[in-house]
């Protein structure tokens, strides 16, 4: 009876449809991630049929019985959970972006590891071409994945200067170490059989080419670059599986790779940048414009307080909300929540104007904003906010200092020239709430600061937005 348990468990049939049933809970679970209602239960749908896969994966015959150590393997779960779980929990809604960068690492990591492992398990002979090829190429990309995302990691945690960091002859030098990557996989692929190549050639060359692809590029690019690496590590991940002949692999690495380009993409087309641009250093650096009084054209900042921001939201009939990182640096998120509220009941008509790079990661506002339970039909991409600018009473930035500057539009000689931005400065009056005068991620001066429209409330968001709410409902 147990011998017959024991066949059906280890049968390739029934392993195949358990990583069916996992595949199409990823896809499904994935579905549930395109907006913030859902998006809780498609992670829970998605985990799950990870867990299936990982199921399937012990179930298959080999990996158990065939010369894998059991304790080992369960050894990496307990620490893996035991890393992750405290990790996800405790972690602030401000550091999400540094935790998936750090967390996408590992996953390249991995990948890395598993090539050198089977290149050391084949060493000597006997490392069939469709494995070595996969292998080699998920050696190469997982390596660049998991340094790179180690480098943006210590950017948004600010162990690292957010501004590029750049060597003379940087290209040259990322070029060079692409083909010494690429050519010591073609040696080691025609028949060579060195471990000391594959260490140094593709493990060392290629963690060095991540560290210094990502090192140039400074912080207002970090939304990209985080989902470009992303990208990569589940290329590298579905190369793993073909290596492997892991279906689950396979198919799990292939939907982040696709999804991740496919947001790089498009964050890239929403920057009016090149992917290639973004990867040779850009904007995300620059070096700041002198702050003076008289700012670019003459005029002088003018300050306000949180009454009369009050008397102003209070009489209008449209306010847009514009959020950027200095509301996730505050945690203001549920005040603006309240904010919004206390000016619904007096019946002025509320929006959040979404960029999509604000923050420091994809969708990071909208992951704040949906923490705080604000309506999704509230929230409104550039596209669609941009034609409604023109129609605003008010429009109060929270801390989105570079999507918001029409020196993007206004002045060629910027660095950000060409970059769509929330076209805020078309709106009637405009509340932006800052700390100081400092200038954004990208490093220069901001023109709105002096438009004879636009007051600046000094402070910390969440204190100053408190403080508003508050007159609102005295008034």
């Amino acid at each position: 009876m147990i011998g017959v348990g024991t066949v059906f468990v280890q049968s390739s049939s029934f392993v195949d449809a358990l990583y069916i049933v996992a595949f199409s809970l990823f896809i499904y679970g994935m579905s549930g991630l395109t907006g913030p209602r859902t998006a809780v239960r498609g992670n829970k749908i998605a985990a799950s049929g990870m867990a299936i896969a990982v199921l399937a994966t012990l179930l298959t015959k080999g990996v158990l019985h065939g010369g894998s150590t059991p304790w080992l393997i369960l050894l990496g779960v307990v620490l893996g959970t035991a890393v992750g779980i405290p990790a996800a929990v405790n972690v602030k809604m401000t550091q999400m972006p540094q935790m998936v960068a750090l967390f996408n690492g590992v996953g390249g990591g991995a990948v890395a590891l598993i090539a050198w492992v089977e290149y050391r398990h084949h060493f000597g002979g006997g490392f069939p071409l469709k494995v070595e090829i996969p292998s080699l190429f998920a050696a190469v990309v997982g390596s660049v994945s998991f340094w790179g995302s180690n480098i943006a990691f210590a950017k948004l945690q600010e162990i690292l200067p957010g501004r590029p960091i750049k060597l003379p002859g940087q290209s040259a030098i990322n070029l060079g170490l692409l083909v010494i990557a690429a050519a010591s996989a073609v040696v080691l692929a025609a028949g060579t059989h060195s471990q000391a190549l594959f260490v140094l050639g593709i493990l060392v060359s290629a963690a060095v080419l991540g560290n210094m692809v990502v090192l140039p590029i400074g912080g207002a690019d970090m939304p990209v670059v985080i989902s470009l690496l992303n990208a990569f590590t589940g290329l590298s991940a579905a190369a793993t599986g073909i290596a492997l002949d892991n279906s689950a692999l396979i198919v799990a690495g292939m939907i982040v790779g696709a999804s991740g380009s496919i947001l790089t993409n498009l964050m890239a087309k929403a920057m009016n940048r090149s992917v290639p641009a973004i990867v040779a250093g850009g904007f995300g650096g620059a070096v700041a414009a002198p702050l003076h009084s008289g700012g670019s054209d003459g005029g002088t900042v003018r300050s306000t307080s949180a009454q009369d921001v009050a008397i102003q939201l209070s009489y209008a009939r449209l306010v847009v909300i514009a959020p950027g990182y200095g509301m996730a640096v505050a945690q203001a998120q549920h005040a603006v929540r309240e904010l919004e509220r206390a000016l619904e009941a007096k019946g002025v008509e509320v929006k959040y104007a979404i960029h999509p790079v604000a923050g420091r990661m994809p969708g990071h506002m909208n992951v704040l904003l949906a923490e705080a339970d604000v309506p999704y039909d509230l929230l409104r991409e550039m596209d669609d906010i941009n034609p409604e600018f023109s129609r605003t009473d008010v429009t109060l930035v929270i801390g989105a200092n570079d999507v918001t500057n029409p020196a993007a539009k206004n002045e060629p000689g910027s660095p950000i020239y060409g970059m769509p931005i929330l076209e805020v400065d078309r709106s009637a009056a405009v509340v932006v709430l800052k700390r100081s005068m400092a200038s954004g991620f990208a490093g220069i001066d901001n023109p709105l600061f002096y438009d004879p429209k636009t007051s600046l409330l000094f402070g910390d968001a969440k204190a100053s937005v408190s403080q508003i709410t508050t007159e609102i409902q005295a008034l």
